[in-house]
């Protein structure tokens, strides 16, 4: 059997484990999205940068190859004569260093040095050429063996004429090759399987790290690729994940307080009531009333119990309370008459057989309780007897007095539950006139003993009696009780002596079952269910 503080501690157990899974998760799902995402955009940014590089470059080299045509028709003039026009020309690419017209394989006539006269295979052993090229290599006579960037032009028909033009190293190692930390690097400039970096060195492999990423772009327009690498964007990601932290944190704090609000309802005992109705959990039990003298079953007390599937069973001590605190009671007490009125047929047809029902005081309120009565037991029109109990933990409006009015006129008895153990007991008897008083089972408990509560037993016993009020012993657990009792002028017996609460069902075969007495079974036929 679940006890209060247990119950209510697995459902808070639940919840927090609930809003801990859904803020963990948060802050996992937003990290991993984190690191997704900046890994793609590390990604995006190495390719994005690639592309740049290559798209810029082409736009360096297309002037020199559509410049080509201006260039051209001065090869084999005199130096003198064109060396002025090639400077204006160099000098409107801004991007070109040197333009040089070479004739017969002889490099005559430069555009920085004016007149020369060097064979043209001395430093660039591949040219003189028949087709363009794009040479990166070394200058040795001039340069000091730095760097250069060559655009080849033969001219029309001849290989041995054409031009040379030495592209600015040096722009070229500012504008595409500086690296972009930390995702990228380095980044080189590739042309016949030589490389060269933006520290403007020059090789003939491409260096880079173990692990690094490495992403290649070839130009579409000239035979040079864009190499750039850096590192593996898994380890660049999660570099990048203690920046994340925080927000994340934060984000998953603000999801399990979400979480937390909205399972205040839904992960609630009020919450597995409901659920607990839907779902048919609940079973009406009945336990019988005994005429104290004829020893016959007069009547029964409807009680509830819940078999919860995930709980186990549930006492009445439990969720009666909880319902009452959270204004589940009412539809709680409209479950058990309907149930009631499905199961009349058990009952024996008679007018002088009770069926209690425990009602709440909170079912009162404008006149709910009649109506529900109108509704569903009134229109059965059953031949039994309906007794309504109230216990002394409630409290009712003056204006719910006119509905026990009510009642007494629709031929409804009302039964003081539990009395003596409430607080205004006198004041009940009075503005209520109940038909029956109930004694309370820890009364009964004391017959036979120096107990305060056995002179209390006395004390009602005779107020009832006085007043002309009928009175159900609870709690009869032994026939010293039930003759004291009798004795006593009680009227009517209620206890495990003569049975144990049962499900409805079981009600026709103890009945059968029970005479003579009823004490003779001491309720031993009865399920153990609570």
């Amino acid at each position: 059997m679940q006890t209060t503080h247990r119950i209510i501690k697995n459902y808070r157990r639940k919840r927090v484990i609930v809003c801990l899974v859904l803020s963990l998760s948060t802050l996992v799902c937003t990290l991993i999205i984190g690191f997704i995402s900046q890994r793609n955009l590390n990604q995006q940014t190495a390719v994005a940068f690639v592309s740049h590089a290559v798209d810029t470059l082409d736009k360096i080299l297309q002037p020199l190859e559509t410049g080509r045509e201006v260039v051209q028709p001065l090869i084999g003039l005199p130096c003198v004569e064109v060396n002025f026009l090639l400077r204006k020309h160099a000098a409107s690419l801004q991007t070109v260093r040197s333009i040089g017209l070479i004739k017969n394989g002889i490099l005559y006539c430069s555009s920085m040095f004016g007149n020369r006269d060097i064979p043209i295979s001395q430093f660039q052993p591949q040219l003189p050429a028949a087709q363009p090229l794009l040479l990166l290599t070394t200058d040795q006579p001039l340069m000091k063996g730095s760097p250069v960037l060559i655009q080849w032009y033969p001219a029309p028909g001849q290989s041995e004429d054409g031009i040379m033009e030495i592209v600015n190293i040096d722009l070229i190692a500012r504008m595409l090759l500086e690296p972009q930390l930390p995702i990228i690097s380095d980044v080189n400039l590739s042309v016949g399987g030589k490389y060269l970096n933006h520290e403007r060195q020059l090789s003939d492999r491409l260096i880079a790290d173990a692990g690094d990423n490495v992403y290649q772009q070839a130009s579409l327009n000239f035979p040079f690729i864009i190499t750039v690498n850096g590192p593996g964007l898994t380890a660049l990601a999660l570099k990048s994940l203690p920046s994340q932290l925080p927000l994340a944190v934060i984000f998953s704090m603000l999801v399990g307080y979400i979480a937390w609000l909205a399972t205040a309802s839904r992960m609630s005992f009020t919450r597995e009531i409901n659920f607990g109705l839907a779902s048919g959990e609940f079973e009406l039990f009945c336990q019988p009333l005994i005429d104290a003298k004829k020893q016959d079953c007069v009547g029964v007390e409807i009680l509830l119990r819940w078999n919860n599937p995930r709980q186990g069973w549930i006492a009445p001590d439990i969720f009666i309370p909880l319902a009452e605190e959270h204004n589940l009671i009412v539809p709680l007490t409209r479950y058990v008459l309907i149930e009631t009125v499905r199961h009349l047929a058990i009952f024996p047809p008679a007018p002088g057989f009770h069926i209690g029902i425990n009602v709440a005081a909170s079912h009162f309120r404008d006149g709910t309780l009649l109506h529900d009565l109108n509704r569903v037991w009134f229109s059965a029109e059953p031949a039994q007897q309906l007794v309504i109990e109230l216990t002394e933990r409630d409290t009712l409006l003056e204006m719910d007095y006119n509905m026990v009015e009510a009642l007494h006129q629709k031929g409804v008895k009302l039964a003081i539950d539990d009395f003596g153990t409430g607080s205004s007991s006198l004041s009940w008897l009075e503005k209520l006139n109940p038909e029956v008083l109930k004694i309370d089972k820890s009364f009964t408990a004391a017959i036979g003993t120096d107990a305060v509560n056995s002179t209390v037993t006395d004390i009602i016993i005779a107020l009832a009696q006085r007043l002309n009020i009928e009175l159900v012993a609870e709690g009869v657990e032994t026939s010293d009780q039930a003759s004291h009792l009798r004795l006593h002028g009680v009227d009517i017996l209620q206890g495990f002596l003569y049975a144990r609460p049962m499900p409805l069902r079981d009600f026709p075969q103890w009945l059968a079952e029970s005479s003579p007495p009823p004490a003779s079974h001491n309720g031993d036929m009865m399920p153990s269910t609570p």
